[in-house]
């Protein structure tokens, strides 16, 4: 991995998400206890940052009233939706207090479908830093980081995704994406292997001089 040509892309680590009083925490606290979803995502951006890795943020967010959806959402919008959760200007799409974004990091705009790279400019960003690999974090396990994580591997990026850095709205949905998908399109890590790949890719460029 060349921390240079790397990317940590963090998924809708929102309010609405990740904190007490959030739309859809209750939703997803019971695996964010069980992963240390948010402590260990705070680690890896650590990691990142000590290793020279780009930090990227995807935020979600709509306009109030969803003008931007169908007026009939369903499936998993619906839920949104119906929650009114990631309104813009609310505290709620807010991104978390603990990943608030550094200088230097990147918050792409633009995302309010599922794939991150669909509706966003994350791929344009990637391609103008001349990124190869994206290392994957956030929500859902299932959903929208496992849309990111699919999309990335077709257009040839190099994919990790940090398995005690997500969350889903249940235990077995995470568990079985993560089982049964994630090594599909993916190089599925924790946060600790992430760190020991980074350490050891700065101690080769310090053998070689760099």
């Amino acid at each position: 991995m060349n921390p240079d040509k790397t990317a940590l892309v963090l998924i809708e680590f929102q309010n609405d998400f990740t904190s007490p009083g959030g739309a859809l925490h209750d939703a997803v606290k019971g695996v964010m206890e069980t992963t240390g979803t948010v402590p260990n995502a705070v680690k890896a951006v650590a990691a990142a940052r000590a290793a020279g890795v780009h930090v990227v943020h995807c935020p979600i967010s709509f306009a109030p009233g969803y003008g931007e959806l169908d007026p009939e959402p369903y499936g998993i919008l619906a839920g949104v939706v119906g929650t009114n959760a990631f309104v813009q200007g609310q505290w709620g799409s807010e991104i978390v207090a603990d990943l608030t974004p550094a200088e230097g990091d990147i918050v792409i705009a633009g995302k309010r479908g599922l794939d991150a790279f669909w509706s966003s400019d994350l791929d344009f960003v990637l391609r103008q830093r001349s990124i190869e690999t994206v290392v994957l974090a956030g929500y859902l396990t299932n959903c929208c980081v496992e849309s990111t994580m699919r999309t990335a591997y077709e257009k040839h990026y190099e994919v990790y995704t940090l398995t005690d850095a997500v969350a889903a709205t249940s235990q077995e949905e995470h568990d079985n994406a993560i089982k049964y998908d994630y090594p599909m399109f993916s190089k599925p890590v924790t946060v600790e292997e992430f760190a020991d790949i980074l350490e050891g890719a700065d101690a080769e460029d310090t053998s070689r001089g760099y």
